[in-house]
Formats: structure tokens, sequence, C-alpha cells
């Protein structure tokens, strides 16, 4: 198989690096432990566990098995070679977790998630090896082909990586971006008890947060925030009725992931919560404005693109934390959440700023029709 480029490779590095910060969250307070660090090997099975642990640890490193494969595959190794090379990085991803957590004392090495955390790559790079078999990379090739254009891996990856972001809780339904609260107390705390901290505190005391956004700002929120990632797949789509559907699909995508990440924050009772008069509005405008935009060159898609997610950052800075968000947070952050805390907290705070870096890239590129 002839090597190509593909949107796996980027999407593996990624999905490795989120799972060592969430195996080493939250990264305080090192130590030397006072066991030997492989001692945790030897150690007889766990006597008290959860479903939800072996569920956890086997579903989380399944995407890594199936990604590295795939990336693999597309770079022209042999599909037995493939598996075999997702699951040897699984398991010494695993392992180095696992051996990092013995120096961490709110973290516990154990055999049990090691095991577990290979099955779940095993079972990825078998998934993705019957996916093969039965002609399933050949197919996609054929669509992304008759969907996308050449060179569309990292605006793929930006689409992929979207609804992820939108799981971490927002103060406003797809509002990604809220960075700019949490640099400021990053910021203070690295530099406590320094004179750098008496230069910058006019900027760190200052909150630009609004007490609540208006109704019109509610609404342009949610409207850039589905504008932006429709103007991605606009980028790269090929010409015709396709541009249309994509961005239907985009529409009813953030709406699932919205309505799922409402479930895990409120209960899945309150799942619809979200469904406000702004939110409902904002998602018709944004989505009308994104079938609009599908009439114009890809690159005209990708300088509107860049001004929709300017405003969307400048308008979630503002946004405030109300206490029904803190509550959210709080819950990802101490909860059973935390497994996913850092992979969707991170996706949501720096996806604009990607999609920004991607989408300039993109029109300073000529020929673009």
């Amino acid at each position: 198989m002839a090597r190509q480029l593909s949107s796996a490779v980027p999407l593996a590095w990624l999905y490795a690096g989120l799972i060592v910060y969430a195996s080493l969250y939250p990264f305080g307070e090192w130590r030397v432990p006072g066991p030997g660090p492989l001692d945790f090997l030897m150690l007889p099975w766990p006597r008290y566990w959860t479903g939800f642990d072996l569920v956890a640890n086997v579903i989380g490193y399944l995407p890594l098995g199936a990604l590295v494969f795939g990336a693999r595959m597309r770079a022209g190794q042999q599909p037995g070679r493939s598996a075999s090379v997702a699951l040897l990085a699984g398991a010494a991803l695993s392992f180095a977790m696992e051996l990092l957590q013995n120096y961490l004392p709110q973290r516990v090495p154990s055999n049990l998630d090691l095991a577990l955390n290979v099955a779940g790559t095993g079972c990825g790079a078998a998934l993705g090896l019957v996916v093969h078999l039965r002609g399933g990379v050949d197919r996609w090739q054929a669509v992304r082909e008759r969907w996308f254009i050449a060179g569309s891996a990292g605006g793929l990856v930006l689409l992929v990586l979207w609804p992820l972001g939108l799981l971490f809780p927002s103060p406003v339904p797809l509002g990604l971006g809220q960075v700019w609260g949490r640099l400021q107390e990053a910021v203070q705390a690295a530099l406590e008890g320094s004179l750098a901290l008496e230069w910058l505190a006019p900027w760190l005391a200052t909150d630009s947060r609004l007490e609540r956004l208006s109704a019109g700002q509610e609404l342009a929120t949610v409207a850039l925030g589905l504008l932006a990632p429709c103007m991605i797949a606009l980028t790269i789509a090929q010409p015709g009725w396709r541009r249309m559907g994509l961005v239907a699909g985009a529409a009813l995508l953030g709406a699932a992931a919205t309505t799922l990440s409402t479930a895990m924050n409120f209960g899945p009772e309150h799942a619809l919560a979200w469904r406000t008069h702004n939110a409902l509005a904002g998602f018709v405008v944004g989505a009308s404005l994104a079938m609009l935009m599908a009439l114009l060159p890809r690159r005209a898609a990708a300088g509107i693109g860049l001004v929709a997610l300017s405003a969307l950052v400048a308008l979630v800075a503002h946004a405030p934390a109300d206490p029904y968000f803190s509550h959210s947070l709080q819950s990802w952050e101490q909860g059973r959440f935390i497994r996913f805390h850092g992979a969707a907290q991170w996706v949501g705070w720096l996806w604009p700023f990607a999609a920004l870096a991607y989408l300039l890239v993109r029109v300073s590129k000529r020929g673009e029709d």
C-alpha cells in the first residue's frame, strides 16, 4: 500500500497527548515513592473496583489502538505489522503512565489498569483490522475523495475534535475558547511573590467578564460557535450539494454534543435544558448563514471563518461564570468526569485558536477557488 497523508497521524498523536494529561492530572506534588517503582506489577489484583473503572480503562485506549493502526496502514505498512505496532504503542504508553503515577501522591499505579489499557488498545487495533479486511478503509478513502479536497487532513482533524470540546461544560452552548479567566489565574499563581506580579497586577485584577450576556450576545455566541466549524468544513469541501450536507451535519452534531454534555453535567432528565430561545435562535441563525456561505469560494469561506472565530473568542471571554457553570466544572474536576477532564477541557480551550491558525494558512494559500 502506498504512503498517503492521513488525518489519523495527528489524531493519534493528539489522543496520546490527551491520555498523558488525563493519566497524570493534576500534576502536583511530585515525590519519590517509598516502594520500588515496578512493585505495582507484582501486586495482587485489586479487591475493590467498579464497572465504570473497567469500562473507562478499556474504552479510553480503544481509539488509540484504532488510530495508530490506521496511521500505520496509511503509511504503507502491512495489516499484521500495523496491528502489532498499535498494540505495542498502547502498551508502552500505558506502562509509562502507570510508572509515572508512582511519583504522584494523588494517583495510584495499578497492574489491572495496565492490563485493561493494553486490552483496550488491542480491541482498537483489532477493530481497525476488521474494518480494513472488510474494505472499510478503501471505502472511507473513496468517500473522503468524493466529499473533501486533497490536503484536507488538518481540517478533518479539527472537525473531529470539535464535538469533543463541546463535551466540556461551557457558559454558553457552543462557546469554545473559555480560557481567559483560567489564564489569569495561572499567571497569577506562577508569578506569586515576584516583582512581575506587581507590574501585571492591573491586568490580572481586571475582570472583563460581564455579569451576564445580553440576549443578543448569547444568540451571537451560539451562532458564531456553529458558524466557525461550518466555515472549516466549507474550506475543504468539494463544490456542490455536499457543502449543504456538511452544514446540516455540523448543526446536528453540535446539538447532539451539547445535549450529551448537558446530560452528563445535570442528569439525563435535564439533557435538553440548553435549548433556550436564544440558543435555538442562535442555531438557526448560524446554520442559515453557513448555508449562504456555502455558495462562496473556499478562500472566502476561510476569511469569514477567521472573522467568526475572532468574534467568538471575544464574546466567550466576556461570558460570566454563573453558579450552575461553576457547579458543573466542579463535578468534572472532582467526580468521575476527571477521566475525561483533560481531553475535553484542553480541546474546548484551544480548538478556536488552532482553527484560527488553520484558517489563516488556508487564506494565505494561492489558487483556492
